[in-house]
């Protein structure tokens, strides 16, 4: 079975692809689909709504069974007014790799050289007859992890603070880590979630 996933980092498509494929799933990207790129306004104010938008937004263009997905990173210790959430890479989604990477660095370091973040997902699936089918919950989020003040060398496109981000029980860099690190706190929340939407 081949389904759309409605993004255009390379980086998000390999991931969803390893937690579904067991399933018999193969995600297929935009550029499989010879599908012209989108540039949309991703004005939501949580992941969900996010996610809708782009899933929507897709779906609009190409009418076929598609999903989508958004990420926002939270941060203990940080005032509300002053969490990442879904700005990620700054309002306006104006920084670049490099530049998030700097970004998080210097505020670890102001934090006492790590902080404690997670990562709160969301996905939305939009059925070939326009059915919305949409979760966000704990069994898609991440566990909670360390980001340090002090860069790996190693970068994962798409994926900047990866550099950054320690596993809390190995203490090793995600980038020096073999897939699953535990980005995920099971596998089996967007398993499960496909299964249910999919009837599989």
């Amino acid at each position: 079975m081949k389904i759309l996933y409605g993004t255009t980092n390379e980086s998000k498509i390999t991931f969803m692809q390893k937690k579904v494929e067991h399933l018999g799933i193969k995600i297929q990207s935009l550029t499989d689909m010879q599908a012209p790129k989108l540039f949309i306004t991703e004005n939501g104010s949580s992941p969900l709504e996010n996610a809708r938008i782009k899933a929507l937004a897709y779906y609009d263009m190409l009418k076929i069974p598609l999903f989508s997905c958004d990420s926002g990173l939270y941060i203990d210790g940080l005032d509300d007014e002053k969490q990442p959430g879904i700005n990620i890479r700054g309002l306006n989604d104006q920084m670049d790799d490099e530049e998030t990477i700097a970004y998080y660095s210097e505020l670890a370091d102001k934090m006492g050289g790590k902080m404690v973040a997670r990562y709160k997902n969301a996905i939305c699936f939009i059925t070939e007859n326009g059915v919305i089918y949409e979760h966000m919950g704990d069994d898609i989020a991440s566990n909670p992890f360390y980001i340090v003040s002090k860069s790996h060398k190693v970068r994962n496109a798409g994926f900047p603070i990866d550099s950054l981000s320690v596993d809390i029980e190995s203490i090793r860099y995600y980038v020096d880590m073999e897939y699953p690190y535990k980005y995920a706190e099971a596998d089996d929340g967007f398993s499960a979630f496909f299964q249910k939407v999919l009837g599989l």
